[in-house]
């Protein structure tokens, strides 16, 4: 990192940020936060955004009146950041905490469906005769996981995968039947593919001092209470690892957008980004909006001929542009970033791309009594396989203000797709997708739901990036954002190098923008 001139006067470095450009490609949420970022010192910005709307993966629906969110509905709290940015952007007073009720276990077999067992990490149980567990492992289960703790510790030591680690210590059926359904539901992937070391942070560690891994499961969790400023509390508060916002995330998308007004970015929605390119003071986008639109002449002596004309347009050919810039910063999802980045960045030609799934989140509005009593809590993991669903959120269980707004009707998320696995709905109509999701719902919360129980209904498509928790991820990840830093006035944020979730791409988008602006100002 470059140090700053020690003679650098106020004055000039604002008239030195002032005098650069940078364009941000992409209005998700790392957009947004690189953009605001480079704003705040001076700098001029330009942000362009493909679709019509900004956000990403954080997106606002409507269903028959109800407001809420389609994609991100919450933010993990560790580390603070995003709670931070929240109170900076004046939303203290939206956060909220999710609703008591915990999560239920659909697909065991021979059990159906169960509450999720309480004290464990990543569904492996710190007590394998806890009755909660008892109830989904049976009892040959349990004396299989229980043999870990008195098998001699030949295996203990440093182990990648936290599948086999799960598996070679307590059995097959803790891995499937309780570890695997958290990571299917939480990073779209197999047990087996998740890294201990990202996933579970000391565990390992934890294994080689105890001695059995449901030991060390019991460490952690007791050196987590030992840090937390009242344990009894935070015990508590169920879901406290997580936090939303009344209202919708979208909260956030607006509020930095307001925020870029302010402090005199322009947004531009409606633009692509065909290619960029260096020149010889910096860079240029090439870009192509959407094709305008005019009216064709009316007779309007004659009504219903101005009416038919006035329905017809002329197409015109996108409007191609190209805005130059001293920097660009790409923050869009990984294969239009490479499409954009390669012929600027040739050593990410050679950096592996990640698998990245395809995901669709069913929202369905309901008529259906049945669910006040919220029967399977906020909502429910499926055992991998059991299912065509990997899971379900009760949106009105799980969220008080969702329950205000829709009043005496039900929300549910069903959510289809994995790493590895396409989602079940791809290729299903909308009307036949949502079918399959209203299926699921009621096999999933064990109550009947039929077809005219639906009010409205929502398909969501996305695109998820690899989670960070993934074997190899980091260092594909690595040689990714090496290859683009090597370029001088060009950066690169978002959830394909940052990893999934707002708690890894807010910080990891001010920490490429600060580096960006640095390198602007100081060389």
């Amino acid at each position: 990192m470059t140090s700053e001139p020690s003679s650098a006067e106020p004055s000039d470095l604002a008239a030195r940020a002032a005098e650069k450009h940078v364009v941000v490609i992409g209005g998700g949420i790392g957009g947004l936060v690189a953009a605001r970022e480079c704003a705040k010192v001076g700098m001029q910005v330009t942000l362009l955004e493909a679709g019509d709307e900004l956000g990403g993966a954080i997106r606002r629906i409507e269903l028959d009146g109800v407001l809420v969110d389609a994609g991100a509905e919450s933010y993990a709290t560790r580390g603070g950041l995003v709670r931070a940015l929240v109170e900076e952007l004046g939303l203290a007073e939206r956060i909220v905490t999710p609703r008591p009720g915990g999560a239920w276990l659909a697909g065991i077999p021979g059990v159906g469906a169960a509450p999720l067992p309480v004290g464990g990490i990543l569904g492996i149980p710190a007590n394998p005769f806890q009755d909660d567990v008892r109830r989904i492992l049976g009892w040959s289960g349990v004396w299989r996981a229980y043999l870990d703790r008195v098998r001699p510790p030949l295996t203990i030591g440093h182990q990648l995968s936290l599948g086999k680690l799960v598996s070679s210590r307590m059995g097959a059926k803790v891995r499937d039947r309780l570890v695997a359904p958290v990571t299917t539901g939480v990073y779209s992937a197999s047990p087996d593919d998740v890294d201990i070391d990202v996933a579970a942070p000391g565990l390992n560690a934890a294994l080689t001092r105890v001695g059995s891994l449901s030991g060390a499961v019991q460490s952690l969790r007791d050196d987590a209470a030992a840090k937390a400023e009242d344990a009894k509390a935070a015990a508590k508060t169920p879901g406290a690892a997580v936090e939303g916002l009344s209202g919708g995330m979208s909260g956030i998308v607006d509020a930095l957008a307001e925020d870029l007004t302010r402090l005199g970015a322009e947004v531009r929605t409606g633009v692509r980004v065909r290619r960029i390119r260096k020149t010889a003071k910096g860079w240029a986008a090439e870009t192509a909006s959407a094709p305008a639109v005019t009216p064709a002449a009316a007779d309007e002596t004659d009504p219903l001929v101005a009416e038919l004309h006035a329905a017809e347009v002329i197409a015109v050919e996108p409007v191609i542009d190209e805005i130059e810039a001293d920097a660009v910063i790409v923050a869009t999802p990984e294969a239009a970033a490479r499409a954009l980045l390669s012929p600027a960045v040739p050593a990410l030609k050679h950096a592996e791309a990640a698998s990245s799934p395809e995901i669709e989140i069913i929202t369905l509005l309901l008529d259906a009594p049945v669910l006040d009593a919220a029967p399977r809590g906020t909502g429910v993991l499926t055992v991998p396989g059991s299912h065509t669903a990997k899971a379900l959120t009760h949106s009105t269980a799980k969220w008080s203000w969702v329950r205000e707004a829709a009043g005496e009707r039900h929300l549910v998320r069903v959510s289809f797709g994995a790493q590895g696995e396409p989602a079940a709905t791809a290729a299903l109509s909308d009307e036949a997708a949502v079918e399959l999701a209203r299926a699921e719902a009621a096999a999933l919360l064990g109550v009947p739901l039929p077809s005219e129980a639906v009010i409205a209904a929502h398909r969501g498509r996305f695109v998820q990036s690899q989670p960070a928790s993934i074997i190899g991820s980091g260092e594909r990840r690595t040689a990714a954002r090496a290859a683009v830093q090597a370029v001088p006035g060009i950066a690169a944020v978002g959830a394909w190098l940052a990893g999934t979730g707002l708690a890894q791409v807010i910080p990891d988008a001010r920490d490429e923008a600060d580096r960006l602006r640095r390198a602007l100002l100081w060389e």
